[in-house]
Formats: C-alpha cells, sequence, structure tokens
C-alpha cells in the first residue's frame, strides 16, 4: 500500500438534496487526499434509476463547488454498466456467482436475481478508527448482487469501481461497516486489491439520536442560501469526530490539510450542534471586508441613504450569526419614520406631562449635541437622563427613533440615523404628546 498512490473517493446517490451530515465524509476524503499528494474522485452512485433525479446531481456538483471540494475526477455509475456486466459475467463464469429463480410475493411470479456464492469464511479487516474487525459471514448467506446482468446493485457496484479506480482508502460513516464483510468477498473475488478502511463515527443530534432535520440539518446549500460561510461549515464540520491534539478551534482549509491525520478520528459519535455552527459562522463574519458585509445586507434591509448603512453596519452585525438572522429583526426604522401611539411615548413611572417635557429639553440638547459617535451623543444627554430618571429620558428617546421597546440603544440609534433625522422624529414624538387631550 505504501508504494500506491493515494486515491479516496465520496460517492453520493442522488436521491435527494446533498446532505450537511455527508459534508464530512467528503472533507475527510478531500484531506487526506490532498494531504498526500493523492487522488479525490467524486463519483455519483445513480444506478437506482426510479429514485435518482438529475437535480439531485446538480445540488451535489454545486454544493462541492461551494465548499471548495475540488475533485479530480468524476465518475457516473449509470455510464459504467457494460463494466458492470463484464465483472458479474466473470464472476459467474468462475463460480463465484449464479442466477436464482425467485418469487415475487406481490407479483405472484418468479423473476431472476444474480447471488454471489457466499464462502461462509471468516472475514477480518483492520480498520484506522475502529482497530482490527472480524465477521463470520455465514449468516450473511448467498446475497443479491445483481437483479441481472444490465441491473447491479450496491455492493457489486462499489467494488468494482473502488478496484477499478484503485482506491486506496475506504473513508466513510460507520453505518458502513455492516457491508465491508460482503464487500471484501466480492474484491477478492474479483483479484482486487482490498483498500484501507476507515470507518468515521456517525453525527448524531444533540440528544444522541440519529442526526435529521427535526435536529436542524438542512441540505447543504441551505446554509449557504441562510447566509452560513462555508470556511464556517468546513471548520465546524472538522471537528465533529476528530481534533488536533490540542485547543485550536479555527483553521483553513490549508491548515486541516496539514493537520488533519485519520488515526485522531474518534471511535464515539461526534455531536451537530447548531449553536456552535453559529459560533464558528459569527467568527467569519467578523472577518468579512467591509464592502462584503455592506453589499450582503443590502438584500435584506433597505437603505436609502448609504450613510446610514455604514453607521449601522456595526451594530446590525454584533445582533446577528449569520446574514439571514437580519430577517427576524425589525429594521424598518432604518429606512421609514416608524408608527406608534403616543401612550407608548410614556415611561410606566412617568406620565404624558412628565413626557412632554422631557421630550422638549431632549431636543434642544441634542440640537446642539456632537453627533460625531454614540458616545459623544450619551455623553451630551446622560446628566439628563440621570437627573430626571434613565427611563424617563431614554425611553420616549428610544421610542421615538425606532417606534419598538426592543432596539439598539437611542444613544447608538441616533448616531446611525445622523443629527436631522433624530431631532426630526424627535419633533414628531413631541406633536403626538402634544396633540393629546389632557
Amino acid at each position: 500500500m505504501s508504494e500506491r498512490k493515494v486515491v479516496t473517493r465520496m460517492a453520493p446517490s442522488p436521491t435527494g438534496k446533498f446532505h450537511v451530515g455527508s459534508v464530512r465524509t467528503a472533507l475527510f476524503n478531500y484531506l487526506f487526499a490532498r494531504q498526500n499528494g493523492g487522488k479525490f474522485i467524486l463519483r455519483i452512485e445513480d444506478t437506482d434509476k426510479e429514485r435518482s433525479k438529475k437535480e439531485y446531481e446538480a445540488d451535489i456538483i454545486e454544493a462541492f463547488d461551494w465548499l471548495g471540494f475540488e475533485y479530480d475526477e468524476f465518475y457516473r455509475q449509470s455510464e459504467r454498466t457494460e463494466i458492470y456486466k463484464e465483472q458479474i459475467q466473470k464472476l459467474i463464469d468462475q463460480g463465484y456467482a449464479y442466477i436464482s429463480k425467485e418469487e415475487v410475493k406481490e407479483e405472484g411470479q418468479r423473476n431472476s436475481v444474480i447471488r454471489f456464492k457466499n464462502p461462509n469464511k471468516l472475514v477480518k479487516f483492520s480498520d484506522v478508527v475502529l482497530g482490527d474487525i472480524e465477521v463470520d459471514t455465514t449468516d450473511l448467506g448467498d446475497f443479491v448482487i445483481a437483479k441481472d446482468l444490465e441491473n447491479p446493485l450496491y455492493h457489486l457496484t462499489v467494488v468494482v469501481d473502488d478496484g477499478l479506480m484503485d482506491i486506496t482508502h475506504v473513508i466513510r460513516g460507520q453505518d458502513h461497516i455492516a457491508n465491508t464483510p460482503r464487500q471484501i468477498l466480492i474484491l477478492e473475488a474479483l483479484g482486487f486489491q482490498r483498500p484501507i478502511y476507515a470507518h468515521i463515527p456517525l453525527i448524531l443530534a444533540p440528544d444522541k439520536t440519529k442526526l435529521s432535520k427535526r435536529h436542524g440539518a438542512l441540505a447543504t446549500l441551505e446554509y449557504r442560501d441562510l447566509g452560513y460561510f462555508k470556511e464556517a461549515i468546513i471548520n465546524f464540520m472538522a471537528l465533529i469526530g476528530w481534533n488536533p491534539g490540542d485547543d485550536r478551534e479555527f483553521f483553513t482549509k490549508e491548515e486541516l490539510i496539514t493537520e488533519f491525520k485519520l488515526e485522531k478520528v474518534q471511535k464515539g459519535g461526534g455531536v451537530f450542534n447548531i449553536e456552535k455552527l453559529d459560533w464558528f459562522n459569527k467568527h467569519y463574519l467578523n472577518k468579512q471586508p467591509k464592502e462584503k458585509l455592506l453589499s450582503a445586507i443590502k438584500q435584506y434591509v433597505k437603505f436609502e441613504d448609504e450613510s446610514v448603512l455604514e453607521r449601522a453596519l456595526p451594530t446590525l452585525i454584533e445582533r446577528i450569526n449569520k446574514y439571514n438572522d437580519l430577517q427576524n429583526e425589525n429594521l424598518s426604522f432604518y429606512s421609514h419614520v416608524p408608527e406608534y401611539g403616543a401612550d407608548d411615548l410614556v415611561w410606566r413611572d412617568s406620565d404624558k406631562f412628565q413626557t412632554k417635557e422631557f421630550l422638549s429639553q431632549i431636543i434642544k440638547i441634542l440640537e446642539t449635541a456632537d453627533f460625531s459617535s454614540n458616545e459623544s451623543i450619551k455623553k451630551s444627554l446622560w446628566s439628563f437622563a440621570e437627573e430626571k430618571g434613565r427611563g424617563n429620558v431614554l425611553w420616549p428617546t428610544r421610542y421615538a427613533l425606532s417606534g419598538l421597546p426592543k432596539s439598539p440603544d437611542p444613544f447608538t440609534l441616533a448616531y446611525i440615523l445622523g443629527k436631522a433625522e433624530t431631532i426630526e422624529r424627535l419633533n414628531k414624538a413631541y406633536k403626538k404628546i402634544e396633540s393629546i387631550t389632557f
């Protein structure tokens, strides 16, 4: 094996969108191949003619492109039927397989299938992650490898492809362990060299059950569309079931290629924690250039004044983990004068008379205030707020500017909106209070 060039493969079936749980398997195969100067193959296992769809294949390819998992070769099993046919015939001719007539209960008729003749022996293999494994294959019986010469099944196709593509390392999930003994029997019958196996731990939901959509696990490209960065996805997935042996958590793809070791993959299942993914994404969000942030945010929030957006940028980024979080924020007040009732302006310990007087004083203070930063605005208004009561002063200011009980603090709002807009909105609030019949 040491003289062979390392070749790994990822072999998804196009029967659904590329699930985020499969990203880690693809990543480990990719990292190992690149680390060893080898070859990484993407192989579409589309022999299931009824369930395989071209749109799912396109989704897989787009996900690989987005993540930056460059593959050296690409194959579709549906285009390799003659190759499988030749290998099945070889097994039949050499006595390793046979055609069996079997009754199909639902149809009340007998169909032919091709079965592999089980030699009923112990199969031993060494797994990089799990260690030595021994299986008595007697219980497997003579298992089906094809419906007929034109319709091979999974165990046959995967062995033929791995053998002819000279796959040196089969890195896949532990749910495939039960498949390995059958596949070893077939590859020995066909005379292929056995690859090195590494069955990596399953990815679990926080409650330690199987990862599913119910736990927030989506198709890979859905994360992209929600505003997650590929760097965050890769970094997060790499550390589920693997660690570098120290406390480091942030890695570039290039650093992972250098650091990744199959021997450091743990045996037990790793947990998919969406809060941890958000934490990683926040890290990469904070590293984005200003121009990219402004461009992305414009897709979610409408700003008529570009300068308002630039001043709002730090506050917006502080409140989100991913761009799509902006959809959950009521941000219309940045571009439109908010609507609210006069009663909303009154702090719980105050009344309409006091609020009217406070707003009058707030306007006078801010008309001469320094608006160069939220801190300078706070400095201008703070002593008045301390004197009259913070809630009495800050609550009507916040409500006048945002129309909401929860928003950024009034100093930040005033800075973002600018002096002219701030004074205009405060005057509107004053007129609302003034118009009330006391």
